[in-house]
């Protein structure tokens, strides 16, 4: 993916096949596992990953992402956040 290309509200952002989300209680964070190492993440992206299930449109994840952080504007944030993840083949849109 682009980083300049716009990401559709419509795409399902699913984790890539052989990364895996966990929280990790020695660093007291959640963490993406893959068989070359380990991505420590902060709070904001282990909330938009933890909804990439492969079932959410980013849409959905931006509606409870916002939902559930009192109406904070989420949109942009979730869509850098995944631009990113995506790059780095952290995440596949579908």
């Amino acid at each position: 993916m682009s980083a300049d290309r716009p990401i559709s509200d419509s795409a399902v952002p699913q984790i890539t096949r052989g990364h895996r989300l966990q929280f990790e209680p020695a660093q007291d964070c959640h963490v993406l596992l893959y068989p070359e190492g380990m991505i420590t993440l902060n709070d904001s992206a282990a909330e938009i990953l933890q909804r990439c299930d492969g079932q959410r449109s980013v849409q959905a994840i931006c509606t409870d992402l916002s939902a559930a952080f009192d109406g904070a504007e989420v949109t942009a944030d979730v869509h850098d956040f995944l631009k990113l993840a995506a790059s780095h083949g952290w995440v596949i849109l579908a």
